[in-house]
């Protein structure tokens, strides 16, 4: 099982279409995914201050475009101890289809960062 955040309008809109896309396809050419360990760093470090935020908990073995393994896309010095552990994070390349979503979590935020809802 693979993880990634997102917005409750994001999500929303996927439903509609019928696949999931990211802004982070046209920018980096991948959606960027966890493993359940790295999800609330992950979630701590960049998506802070939003109340709307999903977590999509996606079968990798139910995906139809490209999954890879690969070290962060962006270092960041927050982020240090993934690098440091050459820890890799899943990357899809190419949309998720919404047969390999099987559940959506809600994200809470509280003042010591976010869990799990």
């Amino acid at each position: 099982m693979i993880y990634h955040i997102t917005t409750r309008g994001e999500w929303a809109a996927a439903q509609k279409s019928g696949i999931y896309r990211a802004a982070s396809q046209e920018s980096e050419g991948f959606i960027h995914c966890s493993t359940w360990r790295q999800v609330l760093p992950v979630a701590n470090r960049f998506y802070r201050g939003r109340g709307d935020l999903l977590l999509l908990c996606i079968d990798e073995s139910r995906l139809q475009s490209p999954l890879v393994w690969e070290a962060p896309a962006q270092p960041d010095p927050d982020m240090a101890k993934f690098a440091a552990s050459n820890e890799q994070f899943p990357h899809i390349y190419g949309e998720i289809n919404l047969d390999a979503v099987v559940a959506v979590e809600s994200l809470r935020e509280s003042n010591d960062g976010f869990a799990l809802a």
